[in-house]
């Protein structure tokens, strides 16, 4: 009996995670205590991959280091450069796939009073990325080139784990593939090593509740809709 509700405890903590978790962007300008910090990573670190190859590496940029790092990133991407992903982005959204884009950005649009077809305010907001949404910190997350797309998967079971434990831990998060555009300003801002390829960032800290960019919800498709039992 202690053994069922251990279990349901567990489920029951993982479903609450899971519901409540969401990808804010305001956070609170205070920085987040650096062995709650630890914490964080020391559990992500427990991540399944692919012949426990652990490929992930992650800088955890604050303070003075992350403004720099802003700065620079920023910079870049408001005059439109970048573009240099080291794993190709999606080359279209096609069919519901189009649709739940869609449905998620005019969500964030519709929350923000931007009407709809504004492009300037589109891209005024999607810069907003690259202040990383005022969070004190940044998880950047690489791996090595040898192991290709692999590599990658792993460090996307990391990236999951990582925003389940912050949530267990109170704080906010949201993964930035835009990031990875400037890949190879990373690469030179930090001085990592030519074989080092960027997945994406994670920006995280004590979520800014009252702000109305966080006052709304993503759907999620049912199993129906996503899984196939085959039986015989």
């Amino acid at each position: 009996m202690d053994a069922v509700v251990k279990e349901t405890n567990c489920i029951g903590a993982l479903e609450e995670l899971l519901n409540e978790r969401y990808s804010v962007r305001a956070f609170q300008p205070r920085e987040v205590p650096r062995d709650t910090i630890a914490h964080i990573l020391a559990t992500a670190q427990r991540t399944a991959s692919w012949c426990n190859s652990q490929p992930w590496q992650v800088l955890i940029v604050s303070g003075e280091a992350k403004e720099r790092f802003r700065k620079a990133i920023y910079a870049e991407a408001s005059r439109g450069l970048g573009e240099d992903y080291d794993f190709t982005p999606p080359r279209e959204y096609v069919g519901v796939y189009l649709e739940r884009r869609r449905e998620s950005g005019f969500q964030l649009y519709n929350t923000l009073g931007i009407a709809r077809g504004d492009k300037a305010a589109y891209a005024k907001q999607a810069l907003e990325n690259y202040n990383f949404f005022g969070a004190p910190h940044i998880a950047v997350i690489h791996t090595n080139e040898p192991l290709g797309i692999y590599g990658a998967i792993d460090c996307g079971g990391y990236v999951s784990n990582f925003m389940l434990a912050a949530q267990a831990l109170g704080l906010g998060t949201i993964p930035q593939a835009a990031i990875a555009r400037h890949s190879g300003l990373i690469r030179r801002h930090f001085g990592l090593a030519d074989d080092r390829r960027v997945v994406c960032g994670i920006s995280f800290g004590y979520a800014d509740h009252a702000h109305k960019v966080n006052s709304y919800r993503t759907s999620r498709a049912t199993v129906a809709d996503t899984v196939t039992f085959v039986d015989v």
